[in-house]
C-alpha cells in the first residue's frame, strides 16, 4: 500500500507517467419490444423483459495526473488480451517516454509471463522494459485511481442497457472524447500518513512505536 501511495506523491512527469489500468465487464442487453408508449410527464419507459447478447471485457487505461483515459473493448479478458493492450499502450498512446509507470491490481494475467505468452521473446522484453509495475495489494484495489474512473464510467455512460459491443464501443468512445478534451484529472488525496493513522490496525504493533 505504501508502495502506491509514494508512486502517486511523485511531480508529473511527461517522460514517466504514471497510468492506472483495470479491467471490468459490461453485459449486452436487446430490447425485446419497443418502448412503451409515451405519457406527457413522464419519462421513456421499457418493457422488462430482455434478451441477453454477450458480455465484452473493458480494459482502463488512465493518467490521472494528465486526466487521460482510453477504454479498450475485447471479447475475452485472457493474457493475450491483456499483452495486447499493453503493447498499444506502449507502442500507440506512449510511444515516445522513457518509462511507464503501471499501477494495477494482481490480477494472473496482469504480468510481463503474459507478454511472452503472446509475442515473441525480443517483442516481449522490449515491451517490458518500458514498464516499471506496481502492484495494489489484496483486498487493495481500491488504491488503484482506474477503478475509481470505471465507477464514473458506469454511472454518467453504461449503467443502461446497451444492446451490442458496437453501440457499446460507440458510447464509451464518446465518454471518454469528452473527458478527455476537458482534461478532468484525479488528485489523489490519501496519503502514507494518512494511512498509517486510519489503517493502523494493519500495522505490527512493535516495541517503543507510536503505531499501537
Amino acid at each position: 500500500m505504501e508502495d502506491i501511495l509514494a508512486v502517486y506523491l511523485r511531480p508529473y512527469d511527461p517522460l514517466r507517467p504514471v497510468v492506472c489500468i483495470d479491467e471490468s465487464s459490461k453485459q449486452q442487453i436487446q430490447e425485446v419490444f419497443d418502448e412503451l408508449p409515451l405519457k406527457p410527464g413522464e419519462p421513456v419507459k421499457f418493457d422488462s423483459e430482455y434478451k441477453r447478447n454477450g458480455v465484452s471485457n473493458l480494459f482502463m487505461m488512465f493518467e490521472p495526473l494528465r486526466g487521460w483515459r482510453h477504454v479498450k473493448v475485447t471479447n475475452t479478458r485472457t493474457s493475450v488480451d491483456f499483452a495486447k493492450c499493453v503493447k498499444e499502450l506502449v507502442d500507440v498512446h506512449y510511444a515516445d517516454v522513457e518509462k511507464i509507470v503501471i499501477v494495477m491490481d494482481n490480477l494472473n494475467t496482469h504480468t510481463e509471463a503474459s507478454l511472452y505468452k503472446t509475442f515473441p521473446p525480443e517483442e516481449a522484453f522490449r515491451i517490458a522494459q518500458k514498464l516499471e509495475i506496481h502492484y495494489t495489494p489484496k483486498h487493495g484495489s481500491w488504491l488503484d485511481m482506474a477503478e475509481i474512473e470505471f465507477s464514473v464510467l458506469s454511472r454518467q455512460c453504461i449503467n443502461r442497457r446497451i444492446p451490442d459491443q458496437e453501440t457499446l464501443i460507440k458510447e464509451i468512445e464518446a465518454w471518454g472524447n469528452v473527458r478527455n478534451a476537458n482534461a478532468i484529472k484525479c488528485e489523489w488525496q490519501f496519503t502514507t500518513e494518512d494511512a498509517r493513522i486510519k489503517l493502523k490496525k494493519l500495522y505490527p504493533t512493535l516495541p517503543g512505536s507510536n503505531y499501537k
